[in-house]
């Protein structure tokens, strides 16, 4: 693989049937950064929009979200790596906030805290499967964080140094707790939550939720070391 380049930044953006919402995503994505989409199955040719609109296509046929972010972060060449739902409720244009507190190193790991433009945006029962998740972390690392959202940023190399194993729905949990048990500074900053296109294929309905939730728990269980913990400040 090539050598990472630590003055750039390559966006991940998993991907499943987003034909609709694709090219308002990748039209956001800031000047000379790299746009990874990881098609994961996807059947509505959004592999082949993303490619016509300038983007780096992975395939990743493990079906899962965590398949495809882990997919992602491993094509990644760039020194910082950042992730973004593919679906446009989220606006890649605000990410070099996130990316300039890991450059300026006030934290290892930036998260966006999902801030609803709207009533309906962010349905209750995601809402209250998000809050439950939170307060669950909080219990497991003392981390105070209200959002376990998808948008974040963090150095790639670091971040595969976490050794993150799942490959569905409790990735980005997964992500929060080993970087919590590596010691690594983590920090929330407001973005507006926009209405996606199209339907959730996690939160569209509160049975895919509380699988999510499921599936999240096993993480919270307590992990091994990581090779070159240190305490935090």
């Amino acid at each position: 693989m090539t050598e990472p380049n630590p003055a750039a930044v390559d966006v991940v953006l998993p991907c499943l049937n987003e034909a609709a919402a694709l090219p308002w995503v990748l039209a956001r994505i800031p000047p000379h950064w790299r746009a990874v989409v990881v098609d994961n199955g996807s059947s509505d040719g959004s592999a082949g929009i993303a490619e016509a609109h300038g983007a780096t296509v992975v395939h990743e046929s493990r079906r899962g979200f965590g398949a495809a972010c882990h997919a992602g972060l491993e094509a990644a060449t760039a020194g910082i790596v950042c992730f973004c739902d593919c679906d446009a409720s989220l606006d890649p244009g605000l990410l070099p906030a996130l990316v300039r507190e890991v450059i300026q190193e006030r934290a290892e790991l930036v998260l966006g805290r999902r801030r609803p433009t709207g009533r309906g945006v962010w349905p209750a029962h995601a809402r209250v499967g998000n809050l439950a998740l939170s307060r669950m972390l909080r219990k497991r690392t003392g981390l105070r964080l209200h959002d376990l959202g998808p948008m974040r940023a963090a150095r790639r190399e670091a971040l595969v140094g976490l050794g993150l194993t799942d490959r569905r729905s409790g990735y980005p949990l997964e992500m929060v707790v080993r970087a919590a048990d590596a010691g690594w500074r983590v920090r929330e900053m407001d973005v507006p939550y926009l209405p996606r296109a199209g339907k959730s294929k996690v939160t569209g309905t509160w049975r895919g939720t509380w699988q999510a939730v499921r599936d999240m728990r096993a993480v919270l269980a307590p992990q091994p070391p990581v090779p070159g913990r240190r305490d935090r400040p």
